[in-house]
């Protein structure tokens, strides 16, 4: 289908802003336009049979039934088309509303403030596209407690590895440890597979272990190679439920001959507050046994200041959202970048800007003097035997890319 061809239909309770769009629309080619100034008589058309919009433009602020409220019902209907917003609200509202419908799944391409003009429509509009063919019956294989086990005691478990890297000067400084399974039939399994189910099994323990068996030998490894490369091990919840736990980790580290001040344990902030005097207790010990502690995708979750301010963190991850979104000048986002920046520094925090996709991301986080970097545009994860190659090739790139 041509974009000039698609139904669109005009939501918005003002007459004149229903006549002034049709207008633009006309104008820029589009004449199979329905209006309505009540979201009710709106939804009665999108549920009419051979009347379904392609796209709606949608005013947000209504009486009787909000645009927010109106798009709700939307996805009550599985309306499948597309959405632009339209309103006189203030700017954040609109940026709040676009994340909104997004997470109900809905295709939104863009918002409009109003007043706006035709080439302001048109930028939108020319975004559209038929919507995609509705995936087939097959989900996703949900894996048992008892097939995990059988991966952990036939050490199907395996890590990759992925750079981390100095964002001023491009060295390498650690490598973040990230668990895969090798699954004998269905290949390579990610841990959004198996981590849940091994949570709630309570078998997080076991993979913990493995998992840090693998990446301390790795790290031992380095170490005696010279390199100079730390090891970032990833810690679930569940792991500090037990008073025990640091001296799990202090045992582990001797038996692979590795420093705790080559270790980092990284923690994600969104589940910390289960068991907040637990966690706190469990961390501080590990601190005092000399490893670092990186609270993980920072701002995303439930991330307060009490937690920065009662445990010894030593490195914040900046959520990849927050870095490519202040890189993309969202003002909002661009500002808690730039805060979550300070504060890390004046409390004496490292920091390391996750999800750096390309080039863009990567040259705003050298203007902006962040410290640590990961992500694509450096390297993907990469399992043990493949580390030495790609260490020579981002020499290489350092030397002509100038990237640095």
């Amino acid at each position: 289908m041509e974009n000039r061809t698609m139904k669109i239909l005009i939501l918005d309770d003002d007459p004149f802003m229903i006549q002034l769009m049709a207008t633009m629309l006309e104008r820029l080619g589009y004449d199979r336009i329905t209006t309505a100034e009540r979201g009710a008589d709106a939804l009665e058309c999108i549920s009419s049979s051979g009347s379904t919009p392609d796209l709606v433009l949608c005013d947000l602020i209504m009486p009787e039934m909000d645009g927010l409220e109106f798009a709700r019902n939307l996805v009550t209907q599985r309306y499948n088309g597309a959405l632009i917003i339209v309103s006189g609200a203030d700017h954040r509202i609109l940026e709040s509303s676009e994340k909104l419908l997004q997470a109900h799944s809905i295709r939104v391409l863009g918002r409009l403030h109003k007043p706006f003009n035709k080439d302001e429509l048109k930028e939108l509009l020319d975004k559209w596209s038929p919507p995609p063919e509705p995936a087939g019956t097959s989900r996703r294989k949900v894996y048992s407690p008892e097939e995990i086990r059988h991966a952990i005691e036939n050490r199907e478990l395996i890590s990759f590895y992925q750079p981390k890297v100095d964002v001023a000067t491009g060295r390498v400084v650690g490598m973040e440890s990230l668990v895969r399974w090798r699954h004998p039939e269905d290949g390579l399994v990610f841990p959004d597979q198996f981590i849940g189910v091994a949570e709630e099994s309570g078998l997080i323990d076991e993979v913990t272990r493995l998992v840090l068996s693998n990446s301390l030998s790795t790290a031992r490894a380095w170490h005696d190679a010279g390199m100079g490369i730390g090891i970032a091990i990833n810690i679930s919840m569940d792991n500090l439920k037990t008073l025990d736990f640091p001296d799990l980790i202090d045992k582990k580290i001797h038996e692979a001959g590795v420093s705790p001040d080559q270790v980092t344990l990284e923690i994600t902030e969104s589940r910390l507050m289960e068991n907040h005097l637990l966690s706190l207790e469990v961390l501080t010990r590990l601190r005092l046994k000399g490893f670092a502690l990186s609270i993980d995708d920072f701002g995303t979750g439930n991330s307060t200041l009490a937690q920065l301010r009662d445990i010894p963190f030593s490195e914040m991850k900046i959520d990849r959202g927050f870095v490519h979104e202040a890189c993309c000048a969202n003002a909002t986002v661009r500002a808690i970048y730039h805060a979550s920046l300070d504060l890390a520094g004046q409390i004496g925090m490292s920091v390391v800007a996750e999800g750096v996709e390309d080039a863009e991301d990567w040259d705003f986080l050298r203007q902006t003097g962040c410290g640590m970097a990961q992500g694509y545009f450096i390297a993907r994860p990469m399992p043990e035997h493949c580390i030495s190659k790609w260490l020579d090739s981002w020499n290489q790139r350092l030397l002509e890319d100038n990237i640095v």
